[in-house]
């Protein structure tokens, strides 16, 4: 893949690495700017310009001036002061500081590799980079949203900025994966099996950026029923088949509930059968993940319990890094080689 020069895989391989933590970090650092409700706090997308932090109060005044202006201020944030402005500023800086510096961290070593192996060998490299800065537009486009008519970002534009950011993620895992030359299982099992199993997991991570959207983690504060019934009391299952669904808090937290158990049925599915079989070269890394998973349903428990508290959400975000990370080495373990 790439090269035959070793030396150079392993350049390239580590600098992999090195993205897939930085995007790692992005993403917990985005998980925490949302449940600090910090997203909207810069206004406007100066892509150079904005690379600078404001230097002077002169510049914190122009910033605070130009978010007293949207409706989060106006209806939500109206008696914040200065210094209030100045935390949920940071965030939202510093995310979107990780961002530029995960396209220039990813642009500059791209160019020195193109230039030793031309542009045909790293096509899979360039589209990576090519959603990197698709990422960006996505992040304003679901910034925008919340400029105008609403005090917080669309749900959907939140969803999809997340499930991009994981994709990305995976991406980057799974070159490197090929470049460090893991071995494959030579014993597969069904190749649909770990496939499903990932795409469940992107599923869910779509379905919990609209409960982090919509603030839905902070109803129905009980656990395994959702009030005093399984299903949610303000509901009729009837609604679940509407396209509204996806925009309801409560259908949408029992969506996230029940997704969770399908994952937890689908994976002992799939334990049942590496045992049964005697898949041998799968019992590590599936076990792996059932640890993974049992720590993330346990997490997401404890997030809905609680309220959706900022650190039992983020570490359940983190979690979900795991569980993902697990999940695509998982899959490229029963691939087949190229």
């Amino acid at each position: 893949m790439y090269t035959k020069n070793n030396a150079l895989k392993k350049k390239i391989s580590d600098w992999l690495i090195v993205m897939f933590f930085m995007i790692s970090i992005m993403i917990i650092v985005g998980g925490l700017t949302r449940l600090t409700d910090s997203g909207l706090s810069i206004t406007e997308w100066q892509l150079f310009s904005g690379f600078l932090p404001p230097l002077n109060e002169s510049d914190w005044e122009n910033y605070f001036a130009l978010y007293k202006m949207i409706p989060e201020y106006k209806l939500q944030n109206f008696s914040m002061t200065l210094d209030e402005f100045k935390v949920i500023f940071w965030w939202e800086w510093i995310h979107r500081f990780l961002g530029r510096l995960i396209g220039i961290s990813f642009l500059i070593p791209l160019i020195f590799f193109t230039i030793n192996l031309g542009f045909k060998k790293l096509t899979n490299l360039y589209f990576i980079f090519f959603l990197i800065c698709f990422q960006g537009f996505i992040g304003w486009y679901m910034v925008s949203s919340g400029l105008v008519d609403r005090v917080d970002v669309s749900h959907f534009r939140l969803s999809l900025h997340l499930v991009v950011a994981f994709i990305i993620l995976s991406l980057i895992f799974w070159n490197f994966l090929k470049l460090r030359n893991f071995n494959l299982s030579k014993d597969k099992l069904n190749f649909y099996l770990p496939l499903i199993f990932l795409i469940l997991i992107f599923f869910q991570i779509s379905i919990g950026a609209f409960v982090s959207g919509m603030d839905a983690g902070k109803i129905y504060n009980t656990w395994p029923l959702m009030g005093t019934n399984y299903f949610p009391d303000d509901n009729k299952f009837i609604n679940l088949f509407n396209l509204n669904a996806f925009s309801d808090p409560s259908l949408v937290q029992f969506m996230h509930r029940n997704l969770a158990y399908l994952i937890l049925f689908f994976y002992f599915f799939i334990l049942f059968k590496i045992y049964k079989y005697k898949k041998k070269n799968f019992f590590n890394i599936i076990k792996l993940i059932g640890l993974i998973l049992f720590i993330q349903i346990i997490l997401g428990i404890f997030t809905l319990i609680y309220g959706a508290q900022i650190f039992f959400s983020s570490m359940h975000q983190i979690s979900s890094i795991f569980l993902v990370s697990t999940s695509v080495y998982f899959y490229y373990l029963n691939s087949r080689p190229n």
